[in-house]
């Protein structure tokens, strides 16, 4: 057996600093969005993948495949967000076995208003924190390595 590929002391560094920084801001930000809104932040990436979609609607599928929850989660999540009149589900009409997610007006209103918080405590856990030269380096690094994580599966 070979000798494993140990990380050096800067990439361990480097791999340390990336959780605990990620989980402390993920907390941070789950906090105030469900101190302010009542939403999840997985709530949230789902109001804005579909406020992002065109006539703010995306196949099940598709949404289940742009966000990190597992399709069986996200299933639950869109039940609850649809009792609470946030999305509605409405089968296609030219293909019966897929489902469309629609966000309605009042969850874009909720997303609006739940937008304007988050927003400024990102600033205040993430942005304000950088540079902008450090902002420009993640830009370019952080969706390259998701793009290759999500060529993986």
């Amino acid at each position: 057996m070979s000798e494993p590929n140990w990380l050096s002391e800067r990439e361990q560094q480097a791999w340390r600093g990336w959780i605990d920084a990620s989980r402390r801001i993920l907390a941070a930000s789950d906090r105030q969005l469900k101190n302010d809104s009542g939403l999840t932040t997985d709530d949230y990436e789902v109001l804005v993948r579909l406020s992002e979609a065109d006539g703010r609607r995306m196949r099940m599928s598709d949404l289940a495949a742009s966000v990190t929850n597992s399709p069986s989660r996200l299933s639950q999540r869109i039940d609850r967000l649809s009792r609470e009149g946030v999305v509605e589900r409405e089968r296609c009409e030219a293909d019966a076995r897929v489902w469309w997610v629609v966000l309605t007006e009042a969850g874009f209103g909720c997303l609006r208003d739940a937008a304007v918080g988050h927003v400024a405590e990102v600033r205040r856990l993430f942005v304000d924190r950088l540079s902008a030269e450090e902002i420009e380096l993640l830009a370019a690094v952080l969706p390259r390595l998701a793009d290759s994580l999500e060529a993986d599966h």
